[in-house]
């Protein structure tokens, strides 16, 4: 039999799947530096863009290379409700790499923590004004153009993606443990304890997800930010989302604690909780890691929709959510398509990645697939 690994790398669409992951995770994490713009800041008179064009020519048919105009909104059209461009063709502005722009902190990180939730510097990062590609020029480059309130559309959709990618693996990182954790205790002592929790498991499978993250997100204090949001947000979801996996660990489990490497580990005197951990539980690692990447979707899903809702994330911060959002207004829907579909395919896209890489992990680890 292959290595599971080899036998994954041989999967063509787990392998695209995981390297449109890690390019999305990179884009995101790098967006400091690679975004144009500062998300926040608005571009005057520059509401409602549609994506730049690049020039290659100027007016009068001179090859100049890749370049932009200054652009801004002129007067609406009253009969069709379009709003016309006016350019500025007196000032060219090339379009370069490595081009110096808003300023930004590259690496910082900071949490919101207790006791008053405000956002605190864990690392400062490093002071830098260097993006991968700007102009040199008054001249905007708006790769998918501007919002409402003028600002660069990229630029939100790459700070947005840190939201929307990092939400699902905190998601697992808190209800995966726990569901290993009440799971294997459960199915390992049995008795009383796991009528107790398989009752809980029970009463939380029959709870309707989407509507209780609607209710519990709707009774959040007012005043909260994104950051309390984005927190409460995982907690919530994770709570709710742990109780499948634990119902399957205690099934595992219950099989596996007959086994005979189990029952040598006993007569040697290994301790119940040594069992559990170190016999029993890695023997599902298989499951749990095919479970974990098909869990992720979930949680960004679950972000979306009530990001979607106004119940997420909320305005400045971006997510793709809440950029979605725009959605809900037929008019920009029709006008400016350019604020609708980048977020929406982000989202389709990254789900269908995962599910294609975890269909993968559960075809490479599957015992029964000889080759």
């Amino acid at each position: 039999m292959l290595n599971p690994w080899r036998r994954l790398g041989k999967n063509p669409l787990a392998r695209l799947g995981a390297g449109v992951l890690l390019l999305l995770y990179l884009l995101v994490l790098g967006a400091d530096l690679i975004a144009p713009y500062d998300p926040y800041r608005s571009q005057s008179d520059g509401s409602l863009l549609p994506p730049t064009q690049i020039h290659w020519r100027n007016p009068q048919g001179d090859w100049i290379g890749p370049t932009v105009y200054p652009t801004a909104q002129g007067p609406t059209d009253l009969k069709t409700g379009e709003r016309r461009l006016t350019v500025d063709w007196s000032q060219p502005s090339p379009v370069r790499f490595w081009v110096k722009g808003d300023p930004y902190r590259l690496l910082s990180l900071s949490l919101p923590l207790p006791p008053n939730w405000e956002a605190r510097e864990i690392f400062p990062g490093f002071e830098a004004d260097r993006h991968l590609l700007g102009t040199q020029g008054p001249g905007r480059l708006n790769l998918l153009g501007t919002d409402e309130q003028g600002r660069d559309q990229f630029s939100r959709l790459l700070y947005g993606g840190r939201v929307s990618l990092f939400i699902g693996l905190l998601g697992i990182a808190i209800s995966f443990p726990l569901g290993l954790f009440i799971g294997g205790a459960s199915g390992y002592f049995g008795g009383w304890l796991d009528a107790v929790l398989m009752r809980l498991v029970e009463v939380l499978m029959t709870i309707p997800a989407l509507y209780l993250l609607v209710a519990l997100a709707a009774v959040l204090p007012p005043g909260l930010g994104s950051a309390q949001r984005f927190i409460l947000i995982v907690v919530i979801t994770s709570f709710i989302s742990w109780s499948s996996l634990a119902r399957v660990i205690r099934g595992q489990v219950l099989s596996i604690k007959e086994q005979e490497f189990v029952q040598a580990a006993r007569v040697m005197g290994a301790s119940p909780w040594r069992l559990l951990w170190s016999h029993i539980l890695p023997q599902t690692a298989s499951y749990v890691i095919i479970s974990a990447t098909l869990a992720v979707p979930g949680f960004i899903v679950a972000e979306s929709v009530l990001s979607l809702i106004g119940l997420g994330i909320q305005q400045p911060d971006p997510s793709w959510g809440n950029l979605l959002s725009t959605a809900t207004n037929a008019s920009i829907l029709v006008l400016q398509p350019w604020l609708v579909w980048p977020p929406a395919l982000l989202i389709m896209l990254t789900v269908l990645c995962f599910n294609l890489l975890g269909d993968g992990l559960r075809d490479a680890l599957d015992p029964r697939d000889l080759d």
